[in-house]
């Protein structure tokens, strides 16, 4: 091999990822690309990297509602039709060891929890910070709108609490987000979860593990054949 693929190899493949924490599909997509990347043999060569996204972007700030009675609300889903989509996520969440509680689960604006994730990307721990937001929304019943419960996320990973509060406050991290947003726009993701392979190939949804390995190990080839 030459040393050209050895100084590209050196590079992480990056993964960039867009999300919200009230989707549960991000949050299963999350937890399949996490299986993919540790299945990989070159998964401490991956680096994972959380942009923001918001489903509902016009629920009002610092509302909250049980997610089922929104779907019923604003969609006019049948109850037995919620119940199944969630039986059947349910099932595919807990062989990738996810505990989803969508009775208790709650619709709400985004953008402050999405503050949270930035704030642990300027101390080195966006994905535990994507991850713990998951786990609040969909397992423990935590509402992402209260900004006392976003706080206490934070320093339960170690952050400084108060530091989380101002973030809140001063509505940090607002430009860092609009720009997360723009380039989705510019890239035409209407949906999430939305993952991009080293800007070259992309998969949408909450797919199987199998389709992140090989476009993992696509992306890897592509480091070995193509021209520094």
């Amino acid at each position: 091999m030459s040393e050209s693929v050895f100084g590209r190899a050196a590079e992480p493949v990056v993964i960039d990822v867009w999300s919200d924490v009230v989707c549960p599909f991000c949050y299963l997509g999350s937890a399949v690309l996490k299986q993919a990347v540790e299945q990989f043999p070159h998964g401490s060569s991956v680096q994972v990297r959380y942009h923001s996204f918001q489903l509902n972007p016009g629920f009002p700030a610092g509302g909250a509602v049980l997610a089922d009675d929104y779907l019923t609300q604003q969609y006019g889903m049948p109850k037995a039709q919620i119940e199944g989509s969630h039986a059947q996520l349910a099932a595919r969440g807990a062989e990738a060891g996810l505990d989803y509680r969508f009775e208790q689960s709650y619709m709400v604006n985004t953008l402050d929890a999405h503050r949270m994730i930035h704030l642990a990307k300027a101390h080195g721990q966006e994905l535990d910070m994507v991850d713990r937001l998951f786990r609040a929304e969909f397992t423990d019943g935590r509402n992402l709108a209260d900004h006392a419960v976003l706080a206490d996320l934070a320093a339960e990973l170690g952050l400084d609490r108060d530091e989380a509060v101002q973030a809140l406050t001063t509505k940090a991290y607002e430009k860092d987000i609009r720009a997360d947003l723009a380039q989705a726009r510019e890239l035409g993701i209407t949906g999430v979860p939305f993952f991009v392979f080293d800007n070259k190939r992309a998969l949408s949804g909450a797919q199987p593990v199998e389709l992140f390995r090989k476009a993992l190990d696509a992306t890897w080839q592509d480091r070995a054949t193509q021209p520094a």
